[in-house]
């Protein structure tokens, strides 16, 4: 079995969402997507970096300060 890609993963599961959505039409797909995508990618950076927020951030391309908004934002720290 062929892995999938990420981008594979995300295209199915938009067309699904659009699929369950019917005859209604979507709004604020783009922010709605960020949102549910950005949560668990900072998790798994966090973990792989052992909460080392100079590190996550390398790792993400970010500058710390930013990290540390994102992290207060989705609630993944204090």
């Amino acid at each position: 079995m062929k892995p999938l890609h990420i981008a594979d993963c995300v295209r199915s599961n938009l067309e699904n969402y659009l699929t369950d959505l019917g005859h209604s039409e979507p709004n604020g797909m783009y922010d709605m997507l960020l949102a549910v995508v950005e949560k668990p990618l900072l998790e798994v950076v966090m973990q792989r970096a052992d909460n080392n927020q100079s590190k996550a951030a390398q790792y993400l391309g970010l500058n710390r300060n930013t990290l540390r908004k994102k992290l207060l934002e989705h609630k993944l720290i204090d």
